[in-house]
Formats: C-alpha cells, structure tokens, sequence
C-alpha cells in the first residue's frame, strides 16, 4: 500500500521499488497534480480513493488488499533490492511484523545518526515508524485493529498494540527515504519537532491537533 498526496516527482520510484510485492496499491488521499494519471498508468497497480490522512488511507488499502502479508511504503520512499523477499523470509521464519533500515537520501553523519537512532528505537521499543516500511501478517493486522483514520501518529499507534502479539523485527534491507522535510526545516528543527509531537502524543493531545502543528 502506498498512500499518497501530490506525489508526482516521487510516485514512479515508489510503484517500481515494490513490484516484487505481486500486488501495488496507491491510495492518493486527493491529489491537485498528476500523481494519479502515472500511478494509474502501471498495468498492475491499483489506485484507489480515501480520505486525506495516512491513517484512513493506508486502512483504505489495507480493506482492498488481498494478500496474506502487508507492506506499507510511503509514497516518498524506495525499497531497495531484495526487501520484498527478505520480508516473505522473515514472514516463513515465523516473526508477524517488522520494518525495514532507513536510508535518508542526503549526504552528512547527520543524517546516518538518524538512520541509526531510527533502528534503536525499533530494536529497544519496540516501535516502527510508517516511513520504515512497516510490513505485517494480515490477519495480525486485522486482530490489533489496523490503522486508525487518524491524520497523524497512526503508526506509533500500531506499533503499540503489535506489540502485544511480538516485538517487531527489524530487517536488513532498507527503505530510501525522501530528505525534503529535513531539507526544509532543518535536521535538528524537524528532529526535535519530531519528538515534541510523540510527546504531546503521550499527555493526551489529538491526532488532529497534532497534525495541525505538523504542517
């Protein structure tokens, strides 16, 4: 599943990273530009429709899906060789859930320590974030409740009632991820931003307030 939002420079990327995957879904949440003209133009990738919001979007595509695992693939990122069949091994190996290793497309330790911080955290708590790839039996993912069709934390949300199955996986393939937002903003700015948001998250504040603050 690969959600979507006037993606058009990055769309193409996204599909052809995850062919191996057998089954393409884009769920564009209301795109102004030409992301679903080139989505639609794969002959094997179904675009749907939902509501703006990865939450309601990503649970659109899960509703459509008829796979057995699930992969969830931003439609800013790549997954690079080999992650589809790395994730159908650790599927057989018996794990229910996991994520793939960030790669930020941008140069500077900076952004490796990120990449390096990002897998401690799914190693120690536990917790997959949604541009890691996140990937998942579907019926663990209909049992924990799936997506909630929330704007924002739709993943750490999901993170933590997986973990109650299994501790998620990390695997070593990765998953290339777009620098804009750190480009923008700033690595340590966007960093710390980040982490407002998960705390403001934990005392209570809403999805939709969050998001807000987001953008």
């Amino acid at each position: 599943m690969i959600p979507v939002l006037n993606e058009a420079s990055r769309i193409a990327l996204a599909i052809e990273s995850a062919v191996a995957a057998g089954q393409v879904i884009v769920v564009d949440g209301g795109s102004t530009d030409q992301t679903v003209e080139i989505a639609s133009s794969y002959d094997h990738v179904l675009v749907i429709h939902s509501q703006r919001g990865r939450g309601c979007q990503m649970a659109a595509g899960a509703n459509a899906c008829e796979r057995s695992v699930l992969l969830f693939l931003h439609g800013d990122c790549q997954l690079t060789a080999n992650a589809c069949s790395n994730i159908i091994a650790a599927i057989n190996a018996g794990r229910l859930w996991g994520a793939l290793r960030q790669r930020i497309d941008a140069s500077g330790m900076r952004y490796r320590f990120l990449e390096h911080g990002n897998s401690l955290r799914v190693k120690w708590f536990g917790m997959a974030f949604g541009d890691q790839a996140m990937f998942m039996l579907a019926d663990i993912y209909r049992e924990s409740g799936g997506f909630e069709s929330i704007l924002l934390m739709e993943d750490v949300r999901l993170s933590r009632r997986l973990r109650k199955f299994s501790w998620p996986v990390l695997l070593p393939s990765q998953v290339v991820i777009d620098a804009r937002r750190w480009h923008r903003h700033g690595v340590i700015r966007q960093t710390l931003l980040n982490w407002k948001l998960q705390l403001l998250h934990l005392l209570g504040i809403s999805p939709d307030q969050l998001e807000r603050r987001y953008r």
